[in-house]
Protein backbone atom coordinates (compact mmCIF):
# COMPACT_ATOMS: atom_id res chain seq x y z
CA UNK A 1 0.00 0.00 0.00
CA UNK A 2 1.41 3.23 -1.33
CA UNK A 3 0.58 6.54 0.71
CA UNK A 4 1.13 9.93 -0.78
CA UNK A 5 0.51 13.04 1.62
CA UNK A 6 1.03 17.21 0.89
CA UNK A 7 0.26 19.88 2.66
CA UNK A 8 0.81 24.01 2.90
CA UNK A 9 -0.74 26.92 4.23
CA UNK A 10 -2.47 28.88 1.92
CA UNK A 11 -3.16 32.49 3.26
CA UNK A 12 -7.07 32.81 2.91
CA UNK A 13 -10.07 32.29 5.53
CA UNK A 14 -11.27 28.62 6.02
CA UNK A 15 -14.54 29.35 4.36
CA UNK A 16 -13.04 30.78 1.12
CA UNK A 17 -10.73 27.49 0.64
CA UNK A 18 -13.83 25.17 1.50
CA UNK A 19 -16.02 27.10 -0.84
CA UNK A 20 -13.93 25.85 -3.65
CA UNK A 21 -13.22 22.27 -2.22
CA UNK A 22 -16.31 21.27 -0.70
CA UNK A 23 -17.77 21.44 -4.61
CA UNK A 24 -17.13 17.99 -5.73
CA UNK A 25 -17.47 18.53 -9.47
CA UNK A 26 -16.02 22.37 -9.43
CA UNK A 27 -12.33 20.74 -9.66
CA UNK A 28 -12.46 21.66 -13.63
CA UNK A 29 -12.74 25.12 -12.89
CA UNK A 30 -9.64 25.19 -10.63
CA UNK A 31 -7.62 22.28 -11.22
CA UNK A 32 -4.84 22.78 -14.40
CA UNK A 33 -5.14 18.91 -14.80
CA UNK A 34 -8.74 18.60 -15.23
CA UNK A 35 -10.38 19.03 -18.50
CA UNK A 36 -14.18 18.49 -17.88
CA UNK A 37 -16.05 17.10 -15.47
CA UNK A 38 -19.80 16.24 -14.67
CA UNK A 39 -22.01 14.46 -12.08
CA UNK A 40 -23.79 10.99 -12.46
CA UNK A 41 -27.51 10.41 -12.10
CA UNK A 42 -28.19 14.28 -11.58
CA UNK A 43 -26.69 14.19 -8.00
CA UNK A 44 -25.66 17.64 -6.14
CA UNK A 45 -21.68 18.56 -5.73
CA UNK A 46 -21.76 18.35 -2.08
CA UNK A 47 -23.61 15.07 -1.74
CA UNK A 48 -22.39 11.98 -0.32
CA UNK A 49 -22.38 8.71 -3.01
CA UNK A 50 -21.76 11.47 -5.81
CA UNK A 51 -20.13 10.03 -8.56
CA UNK A 52 -18.23 12.49 -11.00
CA UNK A 53 -16.83 11.60 -14.24
CA UNK A 54 -14.13 13.48 -15.39
CA UNK A 55 -11.27 13.95 -17.90
CA UNK A 56 -7.94 15.47 -17.87
CA UNK A 57 -6.15 17.53 -19.90
CA UNK A 58 -3.49 14.55 -21.21
CA UNK A 59 -6.98 12.63 -22.27
CA UNK A 60 -6.94 10.00 -19.23
CA UNK A 61 -10.80 9.34 -17.87
CA UNK A 62 -11.39 8.50 -14.00
CA UNK A 63 -14.78 8.10 -11.93
CA UNK A 64 -14.54 9.11 -8.15
CA UNK A 65 -17.48 9.12 -5.76
CA UNK A 66 -17.74 11.09 -2.34
CA UNK A 67 -17.73 9.19 0.46
CA UNK A 68 -18.20 11.86 3.13
CA UNK A 69 -17.98 15.61 3.55
CA UNK A 70 -18.20 17.53 6.55
CA UNK A 71 -18.68 21.40 7.12
CA UNK A 72 -18.01 21.65 11.00
CA UNK A 73 -14.78 19.65 10.34
CA UNK A 74 -13.86 20.84 7.27
CA UNK A 75 -13.11 17.96 5.65
CA UNK A 76 -13.77 15.29 2.78
CA UNK A 77 -13.07 11.55 1.27
CA UNK A 78 -13.01 10.32 -2.06
CA UNK A 79 -12.56 6.77 -3.53
CA UNK A 80 -11.71 6.10 -7.36
CA UNK A 81 -14.17 3.56 -8.53
CA UNK A 82 -12.91 3.82 -12.06
CA UNK A 83 -9.54 4.84 -14.02
CA UNK A 84 -7.73 4.63 -17.03
CA UNK A 85 -4.32 4.75 -14.71
CA UNK A 86 -3.74 1.77 -12.25
CA UNK A 87 -4.80 3.39 -9.13
CA UNK A 88 -6.35 0.61 -7.42
CA UNK A 89 -8.28 1.07 -3.82
CA UNK A 90 -7.47 4.72 -4.17
CA UNK A 91 -9.02 6.93 -1.13
CA UNK A 92 -8.18 9.95 -0.84
CA UNK A 93 -9.04 12.71 2.23
CA UNK A 94 -8.86 16.67 2.52
CA UNK A 95 -8.80 18.35 5.82
CA UNK A 96 -8.37 21.94 6.16
CA UNK A 97 -7.91 23.74 9.76
CA UNK A 98 -7.86 27.33 10.80
CA UNK A 99 -4.33 28.96 11.27
CA UNK A 100 -4.59 31.45 13.82
CA UNK A 101 -1.49 33.30 13.38
CA UNK A 102 -2.38 35.16 10.30
CA UNK A 103 -6.00 34.03 9.53
CA UNK A 104 -4.54 31.61 6.99
CA UNK A 105 -5.55 28.22 6.31
CA UNK A 106 -3.58 24.72 6.73
CA UNK A 107 -4.34 22.04 4.12
CA UNK A 108 -3.56 18.45 4.40
CA UNK A 109 -4.00 15.90 1.17
CA UNK A 110 -3.35 12.32 1.83
CA UNK A 111 -3.99 9.44 -0.43
CA UNK A 112 -3.64 5.30 0.17
CA UNK A 113 -3.42 3.44 -3.10
CA UNK A 114 -1.64 0.04 -4.37
CA UNK A 115 -0.41 -0.43 -8.39
CA UNK A 116 1.73 -2.45 -10.42
CA UNK A 117 4.93 -3.57 -9.26
CA UNK A 118 7.43 -0.89 -10.88
CA UNK A 119 5.27 1.93 -11.51
CA UNK A 120 5.17 2.80 -7.98
CA UNK A 121 7.60 5.76 -7.78
CA UNK A 122 6.19 6.99 -11.02
CA UNK A 123 2.28 7.26 -9.87
CA UNK A 124 2.93 8.06 -6.37
CA UNK A 125 5.25 11.26 -8.34
CA UNK A 126 2.62 11.84 -10.54
CA UNK A 127 -0.04 12.01 -7.77
CA UNK A 128 1.76 14.00 -5.36
CA UNK A 129 2.69 16.86 -8.03
CA UNK A 130 0.54 16.58 -10.64
CA UNK A 131 -2.88 16.43 -8.26
CA UNK A 132 -1.88 17.97 -4.58
CA UNK A 133 0.38 20.46 -5.41
CA UNK A 134 -1.12 21.81 -8.19
CA UNK A 135 -4.26 21.87 -6.66
CA UNK A 136 -2.56 23.53 -3.94
CA UNK A 137 -1.25 25.69 -5.53
CA UNK A 138 -4.17 27.06 -8.31
CA UNK A 139 -6.48 27.61 -4.90
CA UNK A 140 -3.80 29.34 -3.83
CA UNK A 141 -3.86 31.07 -6.61
CA UNK A 142 -7.48 31.40 -6.80
CA UNK A 143 -7.81 32.40 -2.83
CA UNK A 144 -5.33 34.80 -2.28
CA UNK A 145 -5.17 37.00 0.58
CA UNK A 146 -5.79 40.17 -1.32
CA UNK A 147 -8.99 38.90 -3.33
CA UNK A 148 -10.77 36.88 -0.26
CA UNK A 149 -9.84 38.14 3.47
CA UNK A 150 -11.53 41.08 4.60
CA UNK A 151 -9.70 44.56 4.27
CA UNK A 152 -7.91 45.24 7.34
CA UNK A 153 -8.07 49.10 8.59
CA UNK A 154 -5.85 50.60 6.20
CA UNK A 155 -2.78 52.71 6.93
CA UNK A 156 -3.19 56.13 5.03
CA UNK A 157 -0.70 56.34 2.04
CA UNK A 158 -1.84 59.64 0.86
CA UNK A 159 -2.74 57.82 -2.82
CA UNK A 160 -6.13 56.96 -1.79
CA UNK A 161 -9.80 58.65 -1.24
CA UNK A 162 -10.21 59.01 2.49
CA UNK A 163 -13.79 57.39 4.13
CA UNK A 164 -15.43 55.99 6.82
CA UNK A 165 -16.33 51.98 8.22
CA UNK A 166 -18.03 50.88 10.91
CA UNK A 167 -15.21 48.07 11.86
CA UNK A 168 -13.88 45.48 14.30
CA UNK A 169 -10.86 45.27 16.47
CA UNK A 170 -12.05 41.73 18.34
CA UNK A 171 -14.94 39.40 18.03
CA UNK A 172 -17.58 39.98 20.17
CA UNK A 173 -21.21 42.19 20.41
CA UNK A 174 -22.40 44.85 18.69
CA UNK A 175 -20.82 47.11 20.91
CA UNK A 176 -17.24 46.19 18.82
CA UNK A 177 -18.61 47.85 15.71
CA UNK A 178 -16.44 51.39 16.39
CA UNK A 179 -16.02 54.32 13.51
CA UNK A 180 -12.85 54.14 12.08
CA UNK A 181 -10.66 55.81 8.88
CA UNK A 182 -10.03 53.62 6.32
CA UNK A 183 -8.17 54.66 2.72
CA UNK A 184 -9.98 53.51 -0.78
CA UNK A 185 -6.72 52.85 -2.70
CA UNK A 186 -6.56 53.43 -6.45
CA UNK A 187 -7.75 50.07 -8.41
CA UNK A 188 -5.11 47.76 -9.70
CA UNK A 189 -5.81 45.19 -12.41
CA UNK A 190 -9.71 43.81 -12.47
CA UNK A 191 -10.34 46.21 -9.16
CA UNK A 192 -13.11 48.84 -8.84
CA UNK A 193 -13.38 51.48 -6.64
CA UNK A 194 -16.35 52.83 -5.29
CA UNK A 195 -18.60 55.77 -3.71
CA UNK A 196 -20.94 53.96 -1.65
CA UNK A 197 -24.77 55.18 -1.26
CA UNK A 198 -26.44 52.41 0.90
CA UNK A 199 -25.43 49.11 2.18
CA UNK A 200 -27.00 45.81 3.45
CA UNK A 201 -27.82 44.38 6.54
CA UNK A 202 -27.64 40.67 7.00
CA UNK A 203 -27.42 38.12 9.65
CA UNK A 204 -23.86 36.88 8.40
CA UNK A 205 -22.84 40.43 9.32
CA UNK A 206 -23.74 39.29 13.17
CA UNK A 207 -21.67 36.21 12.13
CA UNK A 208 -18.87 37.70 10.81
CA UNK A 209 -18.78 40.12 13.83
CA UNK A 210 -18.75 37.42 16.16
CA UNK A 211 -16.45 35.08 15.17
CA UNK A 212 -19.01 32.81 14.18
CA UNK A 213 -17.83 32.62 10.36
CA UNK A 214 -13.91 33.19 9.93
CA UNK A 215 -14.78 35.32 6.62
CA UNK A 216 -13.41 38.47 8.94
CA UNK A 217 -10.36 38.39 10.86
CA UNK A 218 -9.47 41.38 13.28
CA UNK A 219 -9.58 44.20 12.47
CA UNK A 220 -11.62 44.30 9.87
CA UNK A 221 -14.81 45.76 8.49
CA UNK A 222 -18.11 43.22 7.56
CA UNK A 223 -20.65 43.53 5.40
CA UNK A 224 -21.36 42.07 2.12
CA UNK A 225 -24.02 43.74 0.02
CA UNK A 226 -23.89 47.54 -1.59
CA UNK A 227 -24.87 49.79 -4.00
CA UNK A 228 -22.68 53.21 -4.81
CA UNK A 229 -21.50 54.68 -8.09
CA UNK A 230 -18.35 53.92 -9.82
CA UNK A 231 -15.12 56.41 -9.17
CA UNK A 232 -12.99 54.62 -11.59
CA UNK A 233 -11.63 51.28 -12.12
CA UNK A 234 -8.65 49.43 -12.86
CA UNK A 235 -7.16 47.99 -16.51
CA UNK A 236 -8.91 44.59 -17.72
CA UNK A 237 -12.40 45.99 -16.25
CA UNK A 238 -14.81 46.31 -19.48
CA UNK A 239 -18.29 46.01 -17.80
CA UNK A 240 -18.31 49.34 -15.59
CA UNK A 241 -17.54 52.43 -15.75
CA UNK A 242 -17.32 55.42 -13.94
CA UNK A 243 -20.24 57.20 -13.06
CA UNK A 244 -22.25 53.97 -13.29
CA UNK A 245 -24.71 52.53 -10.15
CA UNK A 246 -23.71 49.61 -9.40
CA UNK A 247 -24.17 46.95 -6.53
CA UNK A 248 -22.91 43.86 -4.84
CA UNK A 249 -23.60 40.87 -2.75
CA UNK A 250 -20.83 38.81 -2.50
CA UNK A 251 -17.96 38.33 -0.75
CA UNK A 252 -15.11 39.40 -0.01
CA UNK A 253 -16.83 40.75 3.45
CA UNK A 254 -16.30 45.03 3.89
CA UNK A 255 -19.65 46.59 3.20
CA UNK A 256 -19.78 48.65 5.69
CA UNK A 257 -18.08 51.71 4.63
CA UNK A 258 -18.40 55.05 2.98
CA UNK A 259 -15.74 54.01 -0.04
CA UNK A 260 -14.19 50.81 -1.09
CA UNK A 261 -11.82 49.73 -3.84
CA UNK A 262 -12.76 45.50 -4.27
CA UNK A 263 -12.56 43.09 -6.95
CA UNK A 264 -14.82 44.24 -9.56
CA UNK A 265 -15.88 40.87 -11.26
CA UNK A 266 -18.98 40.20 -8.85
CA UNK A 267 -19.69 44.54 -9.31
CA UNK A 268 -22.32 44.18 -10.96
CA UNK A 269 -24.69 47.64 -12.80
CA UNK A 270 -27.50 48.31 -11.70
CA UNK A 271 -31.12 48.65 -13.75
CA UNK A 272 -32.80 52.72 -13.56
CA UNK A 273 -35.97 51.29 -12.40
CA UNK A 274 -34.46 50.25 -9.18
CA UNK A 275 -33.39 52.88 -6.86
CA UNK A 276 -30.48 52.28 -4.18
CA UNK A 277 -32.35 51.85 -0.96
CA UNK A 278 -33.90 49.22 -2.55
CA UNK A 279 -31.23 47.40 -4.63
CA UNK A 280 -29.61 47.72 -1.14
CA UNK A 281 -32.21 45.93 0.71
CA UNK A 282 -32.87 43.31 -1.60
CA UNK A 283 -29.81 42.11 -3.37
CA UNK A 284 -28.39 38.89 -1.24
CA UNK A 285 -31.78 38.46 0.21
CA UNK A 286 -33.41 38.40 -3.24
CA UNK A 287 -30.68 36.55 -4.59
CA UNK A 288 -30.69 34.05 -2.23
CA UNK A 289 -34.54 33.47 -1.95
CA UNK A 290 -33.62 33.07 -6.15
CA UNK A 291 -30.98 30.52 -5.83
CA UNK A 292 -33.36 28.62 -2.88
CA UNK A 293 -36.69 28.42 -4.77
CA UNK A 294 -35.15 28.06 -8.22
CA UNK A 295 -31.86 25.72 -7.62
CA UNK A 296 -31.59 24.22 -4.85
CA UNK A 297 -35.31 23.18 -4.91
CA UNK A 298 -37.42 23.66 -7.83
CA UNK A 299 -40.64 24.65 -6.03
CA UNK A 300 -43.39 23.56 -8.08
CA UNK A 301 -47.32 24.21 -8.54
CA UNK A 302 -48.92 22.33 -6.24
CA UNK A 303 -46.09 21.82 -3.82
CA UNK A 304 -46.87 22.66 0.18
CA UNK A 305 -43.80 25.07 1.39
CA UNK A 306 -42.78 25.53 5.39
CA UNK A 307 -41.04 28.83 5.36
CA UNK A 308 -39.54 29.87 9.13
CA UNK A 309 -39.50 33.61 9.63
CA UNK A 310 -41.61 34.48 6.92
CA UNK A 311 -41.99 38.45 8.23
CA UNK A 312 -38.28 38.76 8.08
CA UNK A 313 -35.76 39.90 5.05
CA UNK A 314 -35.17 36.39 3.01
CA UNK A 315 -38.36 34.94 4.43
CA UNK A 316 -40.73 37.45 3.16
CA UNK A 317 -39.39 37.17 -0.26
CA UNK A 318 -39.55 33.80 -0.05
CA UNK A 319 -43.21 33.66 0.92
CA UNK A 320 -44.24 36.03 -2.37
CA UNK A 321 -41.96 33.91 -4.76
CA UNK A 322 -43.12 30.75 -3.69
CA UNK A 323 -46.94 31.47 -3.82
CA UNK A 324 -46.73 33.48 -7.81
CA UNK A 325 -44.85 29.70 -8.59
CA UNK A 326 -48.13 28.35 -7.26
CA UNK A 327 -46.93 26.66 -3.64
CA UNK A 328 -49.66 26.29 -1.46
CA UNK A 329 -47.25 28.13 1.77
CA UNK A 330 -47.53 27.88 5.27
CA UNK A 331 -45.06 30.42 7.40
CA UNK A 332 -43.78 29.61 11.14
CA UNK A 333 -43.74 32.80 12.70
CA UNK A 334 -43.69 34.07 16.79
CA UNK A 335 -46.40 36.55 17.02
CA UNK A 336 -49.77 37.63 15.64
CA UNK A 337 -48.23 41.10 14.33
CA UNK A 338 -45.44 39.15 12.22
CA UNK A 339 -48.01 36.52 11.41
CA UNK A 340 -50.43 39.65 9.46
CA UNK A 341 -47.30 40.36 7.70
CA UNK A 342 -46.33 36.59 6.65
CA UNK A 343 -50.43 36.90 5.23
CA UNK A 344 -49.74 40.13 3.36
CA UNK A 345 -46.69 38.38 1.62
CA UNK A 346 -48.66 35.66 0.29
CA UNK A 347 -48.57 32.99 3.12
CA UNK A 348 -51.97 31.09 2.95
CA UNK A 349 -51.69 29.63 7.12
CA UNK A 350 -49.37 31.01 9.64
CA UNK A 351 -48.45 29.00 12.63
CA UNK A 352 -47.68 30.56 15.57
CA UNK A 353 -46.66 29.04 19.11
CA UNK A 354 -49.21 27.68 21.32
CA UNK A 355 -50.54 24.22 22.62
CA UNK A 356 -49.90 22.12 19.87
CA UNK A 357 -46.38 21.57 18.54
CA UNK A 358 -45.21 22.85 14.89
CA UNK A 359 -45.53 19.84 13.21
CA UNK A 360 -48.94 19.00 15.03
CA UNK A 361 -50.21 22.06 13.00
CA UNK A 362 -48.45 21.19 9.69
CA UNK A 363 -50.02 17.82 9.96
CA UNK A 364 -53.49 19.11 10.54
CA UNK A 365 -53.28 21.91 7.62
CA UNK A 366 -52.01 18.87 5.55
CA UNK A 367 -54.16 16.39 6.47
CA UNK A 368 -51.35 14.51 7.91
CA UNK A 369 -49.42 14.54 5.30
CA UNK A 370 -46.76 17.09 5.60
CA UNK A 371 -44.85 19.61 3.81
CA UNK A 372 -43.14 18.71 0.71
CA UNK A 373 -39.87 21.89 1.43
CA UNK A 374 -39.26 23.37 4.13
CA UNK A 375 -36.94 26.92 4.23
CA UNK A 376 -34.97 26.75 7.69
CA UNK A 377 -32.85 29.34 8.93
CA UNK A 378 -33.65 28.99 12.39
CA UNK A 379 -31.58 26.27 13.10
CA UNK A 380 -30.37 24.39 16.69
CA UNK A 381 -34.40 25.32 18.05
CA UNK A 382 -36.18 24.49 14.87
CA UNK A 383 -34.61 21.39 13.33
CA UNK A 384 -36.11 18.50 14.99
CA UNK A 385 -39.43 20.11 14.52
CA UNK A 386 -38.96 20.54 10.70
CA UNK A 387 -37.90 17.05 10.42
CA UNK A 388 -41.46 15.75 12.08
CA UNK A 389 -42.97 17.76 10.09
CA UNK A 390 -41.69 17.18 6.25
CA UNK A 391 -44.39 14.48 3.99
CA UNK A 392 -42.09 11.43 2.71
CA UNK A 393 -39.34 12.73 0.52
CA UNK A 394 -39.35 15.94 1.65
CA UNK A 395 -36.46 18.09 1.05
CA UNK A 396 -35.42 20.22 4.28
CA UNK A 397 -33.27 22.96 3.51
CA UNK A 398 -31.61 24.72 6.23
CA UNK A 399 -29.67 28.14 5.39
CA UNK A 400 -29.19 29.65 8.70
CA UNK A 401 -28.74 29.57 12.22
CA UNK A 402 -30.55 32.29 14.03
CA UNK A 403 -30.88 29.79 17.37
CA UNK A 404 -27.53 28.64 17.04
CA UNK A 405 -26.01 25.76 15.18
CA UNK A 406 -27.76 22.21 14.65
CA UNK A 407 -25.39 20.24 16.12
CA UNK A 408 -24.76 16.57 15.45
CA UNK A 409 -27.62 14.52 14.14
CA UNK A 410 -27.69 10.75 13.18
CA UNK A 411 -28.41 10.96 9.13
CA UNK A 412 -29.78 7.15 9.25
CA UNK A 413 -32.88 8.79 11.21
CA UNK A 414 -33.95 10.53 8.07
CA UNK A 415 -34.29 6.98 5.98
CA UNK A 416 -37.72 7.01 8.10
CA UNK A 417 -38.96 9.26 5.29
CA UNK A 418 -36.80 9.19 2.92
CA UNK A 419 -35.67 12.77 3.32
CA UNK A 420 -33.55 15.62 1.35
CA UNK A 421 -31.08 17.56 3.32
CA UNK A 422 -29.83 20.72 2.13
CA UNK A 423 -27.43 23.09 3.72
CA UNK A 424 -26.67 25.61 1.02
CA UNK A 425 -23.77 28.15 1.22
CA UNK A 426 -24.77 31.46 -0.65
CA UNK A 427 -21.10 31.29 -2.16
CA UNK A 428 -20.95 28.65 -3.60
CA UNK A 429 -24.23 30.24 -5.71
CA UNK A 430 -22.55 33.07 -6.75
CA UNK A 431 -18.60 32.44 -7.21
CA UNK A 432 -18.59 33.13 -10.91
CA UNK A 433 -19.78 36.50 -13.07
CA UNK A 434 -21.99 33.80 -14.73
CA UNK A 435 -23.78 32.56 -11.75
CA UNK A 436 -24.32 36.46 -10.56
CA UNK A 437 -25.41 37.03 -13.73
CA UNK A 438 -28.27 33.94 -14.06
CA UNK A 439 -29.24 34.96 -9.96
CA UNK A 440 -29.83 38.73 -11.00
CA UNK A 441 -31.58 39.07 -14.11
CA UNK A 442 -34.55 36.52 -12.61
CA UNK A 443 -34.13 38.72 -9.99
CA UNK A 444 -34.73 42.03 -11.22
CA UNK A 445 -37.33 40.42 -13.61
CA UNK A 446 -39.09 39.08 -10.27
CA UNK A 447 -38.72 43.05 -9.00
CA UNK A 448 -39.89 44.80 -12.03
CA UNK A 449 -43.17 42.21 -12.63
CA UNK A 450 -43.73 42.95 -9.10
CA UNK A 451 -43.36 39.22 -7.86
CA UNK A 452 -41.77 40.03 -5.19
CA UNK A 453 -41.50 43.84 -3.04
CA UNK A 454 -38.98 44.72 -1.12
CA UNK A 455 -39.21 47.67 0.61
CA UNK A 456 -36.01 48.17 3.17
CA UNK A 457 -38.49 48.50 6.76
CA UNK A 458 -35.46 50.28 8.28
CA UNK A 459 -33.26 52.89 7.72
CA UNK A 460 -29.69 53.42 10.02
CA UNK A 461 -26.90 55.85 9.73
CA UNK A 462 -24.06 53.94 8.97
CA UNK A 463 -22.48 55.39 12.78
CA UNK A 464 -25.50 53.29 13.95
CA UNK A 465 -24.44 50.08 12.87
CA UNK A 466 -23.97 48.37 16.29
CA UNK A 467 -27.88 49.60 17.02
CA UNK A 468 -29.09 47.88 13.66
CA UNK A 469 -27.34 44.91 14.88
CA UNK A 470 -28.88 45.17 18.32
CA UNK A 471 -32.14 45.05 16.03
CA UNK A 472 -31.61 41.90 14.34
CA UNK A 473 -30.15 39.71 16.69
CA UNK A 474 -32.94 40.93 19.02
CA UNK A 475 -35.33 39.50 16.32
CA UNK A 476 -37.14 43.31 16.34
CA UNK A 477 -36.98 43.52 12.54
CA UNK A 478 -39.29 42.82 10.48
CA UNK A 479 -38.24 43.03 6.42
CA UNK A 480 -34.82 44.71 5.58
CA UNK A 481 -32.87 47.23 7.27
CA UNK A 482 -30.01 48.77 5.14
CA UNK A 483 -26.91 51.72 6.49
CA UNK A 484 -26.67 54.99 4.79
CA UNK A 485 -23.61 56.80 4.89
CA UNK A 486 -24.01 59.61 7.86
CA UNK A 487 -23.96 62.60 4.86
CA UNK A 488 -26.21 61.22 2.91
CA UNK A 489 -28.67 60.25 5.70
CA UNK A 490 -31.55 62.12 5.05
Amino acid sequence: MIKVHRSTVIQAPIAAVWAILRDFNGHDRWHPAVARSDLEAGRKTDQVGAVRNFRLESGVRLREQLLSLSDKDYSLRYAIVESDVPLQNYVAEIKLKPVTDGGGTFCSWTSHFTTPKGREDELASLVAEGVYTAGFDAIRERVSASQFSAPSITVRTGTGIDGLAMGIKRYGGPEELQQIDVEAPPPGPGKVRLAQTAIGVNFIDVYCRTGYFKLLTPPGVPGMEAVGTVIDVGSGVRHLSAGQRVGYACLPVGAYATVRTMPAALVFPLPDRIDDATAAAGLLKGMSAEFLLHRVHRVQKGETVLIYAPAGGVGRLLCQWAAYLGATVIGATSSEEKARLARSAGAHHVILPGQKSLEEQVKEITKGRGVDVIYDAVGRDSFAHSIEALAPCGHLISFGQASGDIGAWDIGSLASKSITLSRPNFGHYTDTPEKVQAITKRLFQAIEQRIISIEPERHYKLSDAAEAHRALEGRETTGASILIPDDLYR
